[in-house]
């Protein structure tokens, strides 16, 4: 890896609904990016379409998901930059197994418009659930990029530890997180506690996994309308240091950054992170078993039923 990579952060708002604008007003900002010399550009989760699923259009729009990759890989040649376009909702209501299936995808496109990795949401939002399906199946994978081992997350993966554990094991030193994260994503007991609870989440928590993974992160946020909920906080951000780069409010915009990469190496040295969890005396698994399936050390078929 690089000791020192460019990178645009770019807090973009979904017109809804409206995928051939919202494409438009992105490659605008790449464009930006590239000349300003960024070697890759970030862009938010749902970013072609807002997240409206029970609009009877929205489906529809998922369907066009080949199109808008194609127009991000030529981007991406034209321009001689690195690009995850957030994320794309892929539709593919034609397979015989899973009609109507709908899955949100992160994809890395290398500077010559090549796909280098692709990442399906593994942990879906609450509300996600009744609309997309999550991956199960694959772990999470880390890719050898042109700017290093990178790994992506999307969005609510940012709440589950064990996600990082598994892209540093495997190297990863940036780890990306396309996001459409708001304000109004707390419950109204949060809410009547902090209005801004949110956004005390979202910081407090991109600085802890920075420091607890020795990695880099680039959080790129939905931004939007004041008034209407969205966080924003898009950041680039390292341990020792937090974010070295950080748009502090909701508005649209974009941050372009020098990330030094020892950092990293550093922090490891301090730290020891890694090196532990790669160690023979490594004491987690972060495998945990179903409800119905019995656990080392459960008395199973002994005909007590495991009371007081």
């Amino acid at each position: 890896m690089a000791p020192t990579i460019k990178v645009a952060v770019v807090q973009l708002y979904p017109k809804p609904l409206d995928p051939e604008h919202n494409f438009n007003k992105a490659a605008g900002f790449v464009r930006s990016a590239a000349a300003q010399g960024a070697e890759l550009v970030v862009l938010p989760e749902y970013h072609l379409t807002n997240w409206l699923p029970k609009d009877p259009s929205f489906a529809g729009l998922c369907d066009e998901w080949e199109t808008y990759l194609k127009k991000y890989q030529e981007l991406a040649k034209e321009c001689g930059i690195c690009i995850v376009p957030g994320t794309i909702v892929e539709g593919h209501r034609g397979e015989e197994q899973e009609q109507d299936r709908l899955l949100n995808v992160a994809y890395f496109i290398g500077k010559e418009g090549e796909t280098v990795g692709k990442y399906v949401k593994k942990n879906l939002w609450g509300p996600e659930r009744n609309h997309l399906t999550s991956s199960t199946t694959h772990p999470h994978e880390v890719f050898d990029t042109p700017l290093g081992k990178i790994g992506l997350l999307i969005c609510w993966d940012l709440a589950f530890p064990e996600a990082f554990r598994e892209l540093i094991a495997a190297g990863a030193q940036l780890i990306i997180i396309p996001t459409f994260w708001t304000l109004n994503d707390c419950n109204p007991a949060g809410l009547a506690r902090n209005p801004a609870s949110e956004a005390l989440f979202l910081d407090s928590i991109l600085t802890a996994r920075a420091f607890e993974n020795t990695c880099a992160i680039v959080f790129a946020n939905a931004g939007g309308p004041p008034g209407k909920g969205y966080a924003g906080l898009s950041q680039v951000t390292v341990p020792f240091v937090g974010p070295v780069g950080r748009l502090g409010g909701s508005g649209e915009g974009m941050l372009v950054v020098d990330v030094d990469l020892k950092v990293l190496e550093e922090a490891e040295e301090c730290y020891g992170v890694r090196r532990d969890i790669l160690g023979e005396d490594w004491h987690y698994e972060y495998r945990h078993s179903r409800l119905d399936e019995p656990r080392s050390g459960d008395n199973v078929g002994d005909g007590k039923d495991g009371g007081e």
